[in-house]
């Protein structure tokens, strides 16, 4: 489980108890809105179905308030499950390459004065069987692109270290790794300031498209890549993903955004699926509104 940053007390009961009294005060904030609203709002629609979202987010969540960031990871289609400070990564030996990192992005830490980069690309010995290595992109014609981009690790020198592991590269053209990829990582930064909190998934799409490999280990190319964003803070939960061409783009960012559905259905991973029950994350999963998510001009 990442260690994504939480603030935990050191007396397990006296957070127990401390958790009851919250659920205790949310549950009658919800019972006095709910009598509001049957007195003074009858046949306001809208309104009972946020009071419904929030009482199913209660619900299912009752044994433990705290919700543990390990169910904000997607499901593992590789089964090898990669543990860093800040980040997890799902890797897949076959294309040596993560099918996904999942992490945190918060305000507070893009606030945090930036470290130094580091540059330090290496093998990863925590893979199985070896990871693949900088030789692997020698003279091949792609970059070593970052998944979790070393910007939203710039917060530490652990994390920064850690981001030019090769199990967070894969191989990007230089023109998509600093156009309309790059551009997508500052997208999301700004997000991260503006709700103060979101969760990051991104990959590339090894399902469809390998056609060619690079260096001795075989690194498959991908042609397309994913970043799926949720932020859980606001009121209204929300979700937008994005799937973009491994190449030069002209097109707006905006132009490539798609629901968390279509990400799951080209990629097969399941995202997010420990985290709601079946209603409420199909109703997050299957669409996206545009207008919730400001993006650069």
């Amino acid at each position: 489980m990442a260690k994504f940053r939480t603030n935990h007390s050191k007396n397990k009961s006296s957070q127990g108890r401390g958790m009851i009294v919250k659920v205790g005060l949310f549950v009658g904030i919800l019972g006095g809105l709910f009598f509001v609203f049957n007195r003074f709002s009858s046949g306001n629609e809208k309104f009972s179905k946020e009071i419904e979202k929030m009482e199913k987010i209660l619900n299912s969540n009752s044994e433990d308030q705290t919700i543990s960031s390990a169910n904000f990871l997607p499901a593992s289609t590789s089964g090898e499950i990669i543990q860093r400070t800040y980040f997890t990564i799902s890797y897949s030996e076959e294309h040596e390459q993560a099918e996904w990192i999942a992490y945190e992005l918060t305000r507070e830490s893009l606030e945090l004065p930036n470290v130094k980069r580091t540059g330090n690309f290496r093998p990863d010995p925590n893979v199985r069987n070896g990871s693949a290595t900088p030789r692997d992109y020698k003279r091949s014609g792609y970059d070593r692109g970052h998944l979790a981009p070393a910007g939203d690790m710039a917060f530490s020198i652990e994390a920064m270290s850690e981001s030019f592991y090769m199990t967070n590269i894969s191989p990007q053209l230089r023109k998509f790794n600093g156009g309309i990829w790059r551009e997508l990582e500052g997208n999301v930064r700004d997000w991260a300031m503006q709700f103060e909190k979101i969760y990051v998934v991104t990959g590339p799409v090894l399902t469809k498209g390998i056609s060619k490999k690079i260096g001795p280990n075989k690194v498959a190319v991908p042609d397309e890549f994913y970043k799926v964003i949720l932020d859980f803070t606001e009121p209204e939960i929300k979700a937008i993903a994005f799937i973009i061409p491994n190449k030069k783009s002209d097109n707006k960012l905006d132009y490539y955004a798609v629901s968390v559905d279509q990400v799951e259905e080209i990629t097969g991973i399941d995202f997010f699926y420990k985290l709601f029950d079946d209603d409420l994350e199909e109703g997050i999963e299957n669409s996206f509104d545009i207008s919730l998510w400001n993006f650069d001009d």
